[in-house]
């Protein structure tokens, strides 16, 4: 049987009610079988000669009120081949617990810290999971930044000695999935990639352009350089004809409306996400989201950094978005 050879981190945010998992080897598709996580139960990691019962087991148990230690030690305890397996496991009270068997392959160990647990094997060395657990320590924002930044900092820690293939990220809150009555937030996965943790990064950045919450601070006053910028890109995407002349009026505004509305890869919620609220489009100084300015962007297949600094100054808003002066 092939190998998980992986690191990952299992993480429990008390303040978000969210629980999560972040992994990375070179391994296809390994966030298949490595992650595992339960709204209002726990998370678990399951790698090395991975058995993959231990995530719905290890649920099963901690939903029924055991701990994350207790867990661990029930499903090593019932495990002959416990000494080739590794797992990290969060409860919801923060507690964790991590397991890393003689029979793993060097390096392997893990780092357990306060609701959260890093672990690895065949890994360049003890510096991965350190330096995954500083990252996860220090880190702003919410649940799936910050197991990304512990991702992040693994991978360019060394890693999988033996090279980079997969990546995947999980975070589960009560009625935190789309829609509201689901709680799976966040599950994102690079199955096959040269660079698969730079890869899942910006597709976390995806996730929160398309899926998350504005924030009023994302948005700057419309003057005739932003409106001149939006018009420009209105144009290019055939939303809009006419020339780019700076000026914000009825013609611009219903360009605006139109793309916002366009199915584009599953486009996102018009008046929810990335585009200008009904009450700025009448207002004397209108404004304009950050988000409409990069969904304009990345709805042209670029980059989601490349957008000119007359239309975005550089912000970073809680690590989800970090914009630079870049021109487009």
């Amino acid at each position: 049987m092939v190998r998980f050879n992986t690191f990952s981190i299992v993480a429990y945010d008390a303040d978000e009610k969210a629980c999560g998992v972040a992994v990375a080897s070179k391994f296809l598709a390994a966030g298949a079988v490595v992650s595992w996580a339960r709204a209002g139960v726990g998370a678990v990691a399951t790698q090395a000669l991975a058995k993959v019962g231990y995530g719905p087991d290890g649920l099963d148990m901690l939903a029924s009120g055991m701990s994350a230690e207790e867990t661990l030690a029930k499903l090593t305890a019932a495990d002959p081949g416990s000494a080739e397996r590794q797992v990290g496991i969060v409860d919801t009270n923060g507690g964790a617990a991590a397991h890393t068997g003689s029979e793993c392959f060097d390096w392997a160990g893990h780092v357990v810290g306060d609701g959260f647990t890093c672990q690895g094997n065949i890994l360049t060395g003890e510096i991965v999971v350190n330096a995954m657990a500083s990252a996860y320590r220090t880190a702003e924002g919410e649940l799936a930044d910050r197991l990304m930044a512990a991702l992040m900092a693994g991978d360019r820690a060394g890693g999988d000695r033996r090279g980079k293939q997969s990546a995947a990220v999980m975070v589960m809150k009560p009625g935190g999935g789309y829609g509201g009555d689901n709680d799976h937030y966040l599950d994102l996965r690079v199955d096959d990639h040269l660079d698969p943790v730079t890869n899942l990064a910006e597709l976390v950045q995806a996730h929160h352009l398309f899926f998350g919450t504005p924030d009023p601070s994302d948005q700057l006053a419309i003057n005739a350089d932003i409106a001149r910028e939006l018009q420009t890109m209105l144009i290019e995407q055939d939303y809009m004809q006419g020339d780019a002349d700076g000026t914000w009026d009825e013609l611009t505004k219903q360009a605006i409306l139109l793309e916002s509305c366009s199915d584009y890869s599953g486009a996102v919620d018009l008046y929810n996400q990335v585009t200008i609220h009904h009450q700025d489009l009448c207002t004397s100084a209108p404004l304009v989201s950050v988000k409409v300015c990069l969904y304009l962007v990345y709805s042209q297949r670029s980059s989601l950094l490349m957008i000119s600094d007359t239309v975005v100054r550089t912000i970073a808003v809680n690590q989800r978005a970090i914009l630079g002066s870049q021109i487009s």
